[in-house]
């Protein structure tokens, strides 16, 4: 089954899309021994010999579902500003061997249920808004909504 060189590339966990469409455009890819700077390119990884600066990619990782509480005043990232003090959902997966991903965020202070994983196509089918898929939240509030705040998001009183 054909598909796309920079899915190939993130699926065997070198690197996301985006980087691996970087590494393409830097001509550090080669497929069956011929450079390849072709964005969409469509390849064969149970055929075509695939390599990243001269190293063939492994096959693609299985895929991985963590689930995580994630506790208040902890960055929804991977990378990032988590070396100013502050920590990221990275130090929670120590013991994950598959390189996830968050499915969505959750801000800095708030805390629950975070999906990270490396399948691409679930997080689409999760978080893209032509699936409606429903998202419910809990949010405790200080002090008293007035009817100013119920308008802003889009609620009425």
């Amino acid at each position: 089954m054909e598909i796309r060189l920079q899915k190939v590339i993130a699926d065997a966990g070198v690197a996301s899309r985006r980087k691996a469409e970087e590494l393409i455009r830097q001509g550090r890819v080669t497929v069956n021994g011929r450079v390849s700077t072709e964005m969409g390119l469509k390849v064969d990884p149970a055929r075509d010999h695939v390599k990243v600066d001269g190293r063939h990619l492994k096959p693609a990782a299985p895929k991985a579902y963590v689930m995580l509480n994630k506790p208040g005043r902890v960055l929804t990232t991977l990378e990032g500003p988590g070396g100013e003090g502050r920590l990221t959902v990275q130090q929670f997966l120590r013991g994950v061997k598959q390189r996830v991903f968050p499915v969505g965020r959750l801000d800095y202070d708030a805390e629950g249920l975070l999906l990270l994983t490396n399948d691409g196509q679930l997080a689409q089918r999760l978080l893209h808004p032509r699936y409606h898929v429903p998202k419910t939240y809990l949010v405790k509030v200080k002090g008293v909504l007035d009817d100013g705040c119920w308008k802003w998001w889009g609620i009425r009183s």
